[in-house]
């Protein structure tokens, strides 16, 4: 039963008007625990196909998304690069609904309030699906990286780095 509540987002139905296939994959929400490595559990994915979007605001030309996997971390410096910025950061995120329409554990590039610039880490391009955020928390899309670098209008750059002491927390 729980298949059939699945209620489309507005990320799903962008996809559906851009006539683009996807999987819509839901999983049990930790609030405590929004960490892509947690979800790509759940999903029974490897984190380095789940990717997570954050959001920045540059010192030039405002603001960007940034879909990098659930593996690694984002590195600003190559971000402010490929963004034309001198400097950027990643927006509070008390700001995240406003200007996105989405919540921490829920942001996407797809169908958010307003179309920002999104940058994609290049690793998309060995993957055959990834794993992004559907808009709400507790549902991901499946989907082919072309499609979602389509739908996204987004530009491949090289943003994630590992995390800074992950080796050694299990």
């Amino acid at each position: 039963m729980a298949k059939e509540s699945i209620s489309k987002t507005n990320a799903a139905r962008l996809l559906d008007q851009l006539g683009i296939r996807y999987e819509l994959r839901a999983y049990e929400v930790d609030p405590n625990d929004l960490a892509a490595e947690t979800v790509a559990a759940k999903i029974g994915l490897p984190p380095e196909q789940v990717f997570k979007t954050l959001v920045a605001r540059g010192d030039r030309n405002g603001i960007v998304m940034a879909a990098i996997p659930g593996d690694q971390e984002l590195n600003l410096k190559a971000l402010a690069a490929a963004a034309g910025e001198r400097k950027i950061q990643l927006v509070p995120v008390k700001e995240l609904q406003a200007l996105t329409g989405y919540i921490r554990g829920g942001v996407t590039a797809l169908a958010a309030k307003r179309e920002y610039p999104v940058f994609v880490d290049e690793t998309i391009e060995l993957l055959e699906v990834v794993s992004i955020s559907a808009g709400v928390r507790g549902l991901q899309i499946l989907i082919a990286p072309a499609d979602y670098l389509r739908a996204t209008k987004g530009t491949i750059a090289a943003l994630g780095q590992p995390k800074a002491g992950q080796q050694r927390r299990e």
